[in-house]
């Protein structure tokens, strides 16, 4: 199932909806709810369908809290100067950061330094801890593309991760959940206006999705739609106002979004 949220000018609130064809169906509540509350992985329809090209969608998750992994492909460890870990690096990323496909990335103005981060992103599917390697995989509900913008410059400075990974509008998520989805030996691109400027495949994560979920679920329950970053490879780069960044993930699409400078003042 290919899962949306979006907006659209006869209703106030965000709605999610499953999009067949070129049609988005709208749905109670976020599918990923509805299988934590009766262990159903139907989502329930409600109301009439509208065309996908009508609505506006946003980001494809409601997270209680966003995981990400740091450093996961040997060649972006390696640019930036860093030892590969030995074990997953994690930190966190706030929710309000969270945007759709088409909406801007403010480039603030007390960062002189904005990089671009193309990654899989996964969402989970029911409440869970202490996952197996045997069963880790079914706490997944979906999989979507994600850009974990960062201020480099502040990163540095702080020598730790969450102001530089948090500022608003810095979390470009979706255009979609995709259900049914292998995540292995997928390429995963950005390109900035056009031009590539990384690229390269899951298979070369240094920790795979598994050891992930095990990983984490050993220090914490993973929620219903909790969101998780897998990690950037290498080639990341400074972006600038009037920049377009599109990342690319086979068989998920793509999500673009502009850079645009932050009003002084703000």
């Amino acid at each position: 199932m290919r899962i949306v949220r979006f907006s659209e000018i006869s209703h106030v609130a965000p709605r999610w909806g499953m999009v067949i064809e070129h049609l988005v169906y709208p749905l109670q509540r976020a599918p990923y709810l509805s299988t934590a509350i009766d262990g159903s992985s139907a989502p329930e329809i409600e109301g009439a369908p509208v065309p996908l090209k009508s609505v506006e969608l946003l980001p494809p998750a409601t997270p209680s809290k966003i995981l990400c992994v740091g450093r996961n492909y040997a060649a972006h460890a390696a640019e930036l100067g860093n030892e590969v870990p030995d074990q997953p690096l994690v930190f966190l990323k706030t929710p309000s950061s969270l945007i759709g496909p088409g909406a801007s990335v403010v480039h603030p103005t007390i960062s002189e330094r904005v990089d671009h981060e193309a990654e899989l992103a996964l969402v989970i599917g029911r409440s869970c801890r202490h996952l197996s390697t045997e069963n880790a995989m079914d706490a997944i509900y979906g999989y979507t593309i994600a850009n974990d913008v960062t201020a480099r410059d502040l990163q540095n400075v702080d020598r730790q991760w969450a102001r530089a990974k948090g500022f608003d509008t810095f979390g470009p998520l979706g255009p979609w959940l995709e259900t049914d989805y292998d995540p292995a030996n997928r390429t995963v691109r950005c390109l900035v206006n056009g031009e590539v400027r990384q690229e390269s495949n899951t298979d070369l994560m240094l920790f795979p999705i598994v050891q992930i979920l095990v990983w984490l679920s050993r220090a914490m329950t993973l929620e219903a739609g909790d969101l998780i970053l897998t990690g950037t490879p290498a080639g990341v780069a400074p972006v600038q106002p009037g920049d377009v960044m599109t990342v690319q993930i086979d068989g998920l699409g793509e999500i673009s979004n502009p850079v645009v400078a932050e009003e002084r003042g703000v």
